[in-house]
């Protein structure tokens, strides 16, 4: 099959995958601010950073297993693939269950830390308690949905993810406006949701045992010195969007007050849908990249990595466009329009929408080079744009410009780390 052929087979499946989970965490929103009120929304968000920790444990480990998995199947190691996938999964499983019990024997502390107020604290306990509880389904759904990529078929994992999507919007409407279940509805509607997607995946790896299986298997717990590394930059993407929520929460309450945690709330969705977007472009070219690298095919790595990058400056200005054109409608999904913030999110989001022109760039490249078993690069890369600068943006850009300066220091972050992604890619490009 033609390369470029290859690369849109993998990548828009990869695309829809996150778009499905991008709009049905959307819909919770939507849910609960319809259902609730806007109070309940903001508690929603605070709870979100939860979420990613879970989703970031869940790529760590599928990113880098999915790596390492794809260079075996490159050189032929069907066995050694096999081991990988099956011991990943065990691995996988442990780890999000001590997850759980830690969170729910401090659920007090985890609400608060969040930054749950007084107004917010019940529903933020609700909905992180919840959550916790269905915390193996996300991590080993994800993990699934992974290696169905490397497994030659990504198709069957837009298959998951839609099932997953249409199963939580369903559920959603029957919980929090049917049963009037509130935040706890949402909550449960969403693990639910992760429920259905992961016996998709399971079928699949039970009737399709050509290649990856389900099996026991030989334990090489050194192999995690390989994938660790490897996941932690993509991790790091997801853990971003955690971290982004916490430290904007956090800003805005100081900042502006517990008014601005709704319009935060809604650009938050709206940025989850562009992020996603990128991780999917990213996701759908590593195993490709990876596999090109395990049968010694550098320059269809190379190719594949423009292919890429002039998808993302695409996806880049069409979000871009969207947001500034589009403020209004996506507002408006959530709030009434007579609410007393409605012009003023309408404002914040138009200004967020810069960062979308940029974000993808940083984030194909962290990708590429975790595909390449070049860690450091794309961990510096990440830790970047999800920690350090950030970090120092928020602490500036609102002493500078007042409440706008919080709206533009993604933008801020996201400039400051390509440079950086551009001096990676220099010196990488100079040594070929």
């Amino acid at each position: 099959m033609d390369l470029q052929k290859k690369f849109l087979k993998f990548v828009l499946p990869s695309i829809a995958s996150m778009w499905a989970f991008s709009l049905y965490t959307m819909v919770d929103g939507i849910f609960v601010a319809r259902g609730v009120g806007e109070t309940a929304m903001a508690a929603v968000n605070l709870s979100m950073p939860f979420t990613s920790l879970i989703f970031t444990i869940a790529i760590l480990l599928a990113t880098g297993t999915s790596t390492v998995i794809s260079i075996a199947l490159g050189k032929d190691d069907l066995e050694k693939a096999r081991d990988y996938f099956n011991q990943n999964l065990a691995v996988t499983a442990l780890v999000s269950l001590a997850l759980s019990v830690l969170a729910l024997f401090n659920l007090e502390n985890t609400a608060r830390f969040l930054g749950a107020t007084p107004d917010t604290l019940g529903y933020v306990k609700e909905y992180v308690a919840t959550i916790a509880a269905f915390a193996v389904f996300f991590t080993i759904s994800y993990n699934l949905e992974v290696q169905v990529k490397a497994n030659g078929a990504p198709q069957i994992s837009t298959v998951g993810v839609v099932s997953c999507a249409v199963m939580n919007i369903l559920l959603d409407a029957l919980f929090v406006l049917g049963f009037g279940w509130g935040v706890w509805g949402a909550a449960l509607a969403t693990g639910l949701a992760q429920v259905t997607s992961t016996a998709v995946f399971l079928i699949y790896f039970l009737t399709h045992t050509q290649r990856l299986r389900l099996r026991r298997f030989l334990p090489e717990m050194t192999v995690y010195r390989r994938i660790l590394p490897l996941g932690l930059s993509e991790g790091l993407n997801e853990m971003s969007n955690g971290l982004v929520i916490f430290l904007f929460n956090r800003t805005i309450l100081r900042i502006i007050g517990s008014r601005g945690l709704p319009t935060y709330t809604i650009i938050s969705y709206v940025n989850t849908l562009v992020l996603m977007t990128m991780t999917g472009i990213a996701q759908g070219m590593q195993p490709l990249v990876s596999f090109a690298l395990g049968s010694g095919k550098r320059q269809d790595c190379h190719r594949l990595l423009k292919y890429s990058i002039a998808l993302v400056a695409l996806s880049g200005l069409l979000f871009f466009s969207l947001g500034e054109l589009g403020a209004p409608i996506a507002v408006a999904a959530f709030l009434s329009r007579d609410s007393a913030i409605f012009d003023y999110s309408v404002s914040a989001l138009r200004m967020y929408a810069c960062s979308f022109l940029v974000i993808g760039f940083n984030v194909i490249f962290a990708g590429f080079f975790t595909a390449m078993e070049r860690p450091l690069p794309a961990f510096t890369i990440s830790v970047s744009r999800s920690l350090v600068l950030l970090a120092v943006s928020l602490a500036l850009m609102p002493l500078l410009f007042g409440d706008r300066g919080i709206w533009f220091s993604t933008l801020a972050s996201e400039l400051g780390c390509l440079v950086l992604t551009a001096a990676w890619a220099v010196s990488y490009f100079r040594r070929r």
